[in-house]
């Protein structure tokens, strides 16, 4: 892989996976394509660093991913020879609201991709998609979701996935294209916008906001560091069978409340109490559930332990702290993303 293209890489999962690459990743030398819609939740000055740091290795494109002549100048210009696709529209309550949205970026972008894909098929040599476990559905209070698992996905945004999930496969299937993809479950770590579960509650907590639990907080959700995600995610560019599916997850099923009430505690720690010695704990407020909220989500993981021999690095304690930690020591990124700062930096760069 000489000129790996990363779809959405100013996101938090994209963000990691290039600072992976880049840093880290045993074998990989080449140059990083870095293709990004810049919405809301893309910040590219979580890679600014990364630009100065390997001149010549990474690159930022703004392109859409739907906008198919905008991907094949992409894709062409910079000798594409590996695509890992992470670009997608991925909150469940902003789905809800604006669902259009999602079908055009997650089912519509993914089809661009694709076909681009099999028009250079003498050229790319893999395409990797990105997806989620809320594919599956809801689950019951015991069981984990494999491989085969069915496909019951619950809100739009999770409908998006799977349908981009059957391309892919179908792209595989029908063309024999080497197309991998894998199913993670939530991911927690740096860089991550504040709108996810555990990036707003830490900021909140570290604000003294209230912090906000749907319904009665029992929902369950496997917990994945975002570095474990990324090294799993090379694993399978590298070493997956195409056509193969593979499950990501952390093995830290929590449920909401208990994973609030954790940070919580963290932040006491770390940061001290609030005034008066409250503790954070105070600050929880139940709110109504949202529609279609499935009760838990929880991954097998063990055909990547098996076969590819990946396993988290991080329990959800480790992952956790250091999550608050890296939350409190970049306030200056955090500031960026509530004040709009890095949407002035792109309306500078890109117009």
């Amino acid at each position: 892989m000489n000129n790996l293209l990363v779809t959405g890489g100013c996101g938090f999962i994209g963000a990691n996976f290039i600072r992976y690459l880049l840093e880290e990743a045993p074998g990989f030398t080449g140059r990083v394509i870095n293709v990004d819609k810049l919405t809301y939740a893309a910040n590219p000055l979580s890679l600014a660093d990364i630009e100065k740091r390997f001149p010549g290795r990474y690159v930022l494109v703004r392109a859409d991913i739907v906008d198919r002549p905008a991907m094949a100048r992409a894709l062409d210009a910079h000798g594409v020879d590996a695509i890992g696709h992470f670009a997608a529209e991925s909150h469940v309550d902003r789905s809800i609201v604006r669902p259009d949205d999602f079908i055009q970026t997650n089912v519509v972008g993914t089809h661009v991709l694709l076909e681009l894909f099999r028009e250079r098929r003498d050229r790319i040599a893999r395409f990797h998609h990105v997806s989620t476990d809320e594919v599956f559905g809801s689950l019951g209070p015991t069981g984990y979701f494999t491989e085969d698992t069915p496909y019951r996905p619950n809100s739009p945004y999770s409908a998006s996935k799977a349908a981009s999930d059957h391309l892919a496969r179908a792209w595989h299937e029908t063309y024999g294209l080497p197309i991998t993809i894998s199913n993670c479950s939530n991911n927690y770590g740096p860089y991550q916008f504040p709108e996810k579960l555990i990036s707003l509650m830490i900021l909140n907590a570290l604000e003294g906001k209230p912090l906000p639990v749907y319904g009665d907080g029992k929902n369950v959700r496997d917990w994945l560091y975002v570095r474990d995600h990324c090294t799993a995610i090379w694993r399978v560019l590298t070493r997956g069978a195409p056509g193969r599916t593979y499950n990501v997850g952390g093995r830290s099923e929590r449920p909401n409340l208990d994973v609030v009430g954790l940070v919580c505690d963290l932040v006491d720690e770390l940061a001290g109490p609030r005034p008066g010695g409250k503790p954070r704990r105070e600050l929880i407020a139940f709110v109504k559930d949202r529609p279609g909220h499935d009760r838990r989500y929880a991954i097998d993981c063990s055909r990547i332990e098996r076969e590819l021999g990946w396993r988290p690095e991080e329990s959800f304690e480790t992952g956790l702290r250091k999550t608050v930690r890296w939350y409190m020591e970049h306030r200056e990124w955090v500031d960026q993303v509530r004040t709009g700062e890095y949407q002035r930096w792109i309306k500078a760069h890109y117009g």
